[in-house]
């Protein structure tokens, strides 16, 4: 039976709502969407839960009169801004030899509870990006095998308690739930990345209105994340103080002109700031001037991210550039020779169903990776912000459980008989245990009072 997700992004500029029909074999169809100018938000963060709840309210309005269907729940993003990102492991015994998804579960709430995470922040997401059974690295799923120990290396992302409550106040007073939240640079990697590049290693750098977020990938599995509070917006700003104009006169500049490539020697004549019946004349060569230099800092700092990281050897797929400041002319050039020998490709989100051609933008990833993060296009194991613990082939269900398909691989529950079987093994190997004990304890009192 197939079911019907709203998904929100709620971006530094703008805020895209996006109803769609999710099938039995996770096929998706979209069938609305709504987008809206972003107020009372700051760097993609909540300022004016007021404000914030009537953009998101009139782009859930408008996605729900396009596709005619009531969604009472959301699956929301959440800015990079406030996260912090740290490494842990757990460890566990494997008691019958043989790996559930019980011990799955375990060791990936065992890797959380070992994190040092602050009392001020919550976990966002669990990623396991290494599971070890007993001395084998790097298992890709270790469900069903064979072993006496499990460990998990994961890589944790938390946010600010404040942050996430006041983003999920804000959706409420659109009158909407919170279902799930998710990272948005997480979100933009779903809607962008193929397989090989995850495995091949890549980092995907979404490009926004008033940030940047970079995710990197390494083995199907978020390795590390970052953010940096500079977007397209900021050149905008660069543009009105350099040309002396209006900030609305700076973006159609921007928008207009704006390119990274080889610089025209025109002049255009634009209104001065504060006495816009004024007109001077700028050269275009001072605009490519303000816009490169803005745009190579920015990607410089990003490069130091990647640095910083210690994972730029393990980019094999190169770096991935979205989102709307991805678009401007001449970026792709610019970023690889900043970052040096690396291959960059600019995406879009993958094609679907139903996608409306202005959905088929880089500005649009992040919103049509929460609707892909639905339709279950998330790594194999992860725990989510509701702290349950997600399974790749699990069945869409309520909240408080976890079950799975019936076509994925997950070990069935035993027949009865095969159930009093097992009880009796076990409990047979429990006796063996106790008599081997008992015996080596009657041999050492025997020693002992040899001995006195």
């Amino acid at each position: 039976m197939s079911r019907t997700v709203l998904a929100i992004d709620i971006g530094s500029t703008k805020i895209c709502a996006i109803i769609a029909e999710i099938a039995d074999d996770d096929s998706v169809s979209i069938t609305g969407a709504g987008i809206s100018k972003a107020q009372g938000l700051k760097r993609g963060s909540i300022t004016n839960i007021e404000l914030a709840s009537k953009s998101i309210k009139t782009a859930i309005n408008d996605a729900k009169r396009v596709s005619g269907s009531d969604v009472k729940t959301a699956i929301v993003s959440i800015s990079g801004a406030y996260t912090k990102s740290l490494n842990s492991n757990g460890i566990v015994n494997i008691q019958n030899k043989e790996v559930s998804f019980k011990e799955i579960e375990r060791v990936m709430n065992t890797s959380v509870y070992n994190a040092n995470i602050p009392n001020e922040y919550e976990i966002l997401h669990a990623l396991p990006f290494n599971f070890k059974v007993d001395d084998q690295d790097f298992i890709e799923d270790p469900l069903g095998m064979n072993a006496s120990r499990l460990e998990v290396e994961a890589h944790i992302i938390t946010t600010q308690k404040s942050n996430l409550n006041n983003l999920k106040k804000a959706v409420r007073g659109a009158g909407v739930e919170v279902e799930n939240v998710v990272l948005n640079g997480y979100a933009s990697s779903i809607a962008t990345l193929n397989p090989d590049e995850k495995e091949l290693g890549v980092a995907v750098i979404d490009m926004g209105g008033n940030t940047s977020n970079i995710t990197i990938h390494s083995g199907n599995s978020i390795r590390y994340n970052d953010f940096l509070g500079v977007g397209s917006n900021h050149v905008t700003s660069d543009l009105s103080m350099a040309l002396h104009t209006p900030l609305n006169i700076a973006d159609s500049v921007k928008l207009n002109y704006g390119s990274l490539l080889e610089p025209a020697h025109e002049l255009i004549e634009l209104p001065i700031i504060g006495d816009e019946n004024t007109t001077h004349e700028v050269s275009l060569e001072v605009v490519h001037n303000v816009i490169f230099a803005r745009v190579e800092e920015t990607l410089m700092i990003l490069a130091q991210f990647i640095e910083n990281s210690g994972l730029k050897d393990q980019l094999g797929a190169g770096i991935v550039l979205t989102g709307g400041f991805s678009k401007m002319e001449g970026i792709r050039e610019l970023a690889v020779a900043t970052f040096g020998s690396v291959p960059v490709r600019l995406a879009r989100p993958i094609e679907m169903d139903g996608l409306f051609d202005n959905l088929r933008s880089a500005e649009f990833s992040s919103a049509i990776g929460l609707v892909m993060y639905s339709a279950k296009y998330y790594t194999p194991y992860e725990i989510d912000v509701n702290k349950r613990v997600r399974h790749s082939n699990e069945t869409p269900v309520s909240q408080s459980k976890v079950n799975f398909s019936s076509e994925s691989e997950i070990p069935i529950a035993p027949s009865t008989e095969e159930e009093q079987e097992q009880k009796m093994v076990s409990l047979g190997s429990k006796k063996d245990k106790k008599s081997d004990e008992a015996g080596v304890f009657s041999k050492f009192w025997n020693w002992a009072t040899q001995l006195f």
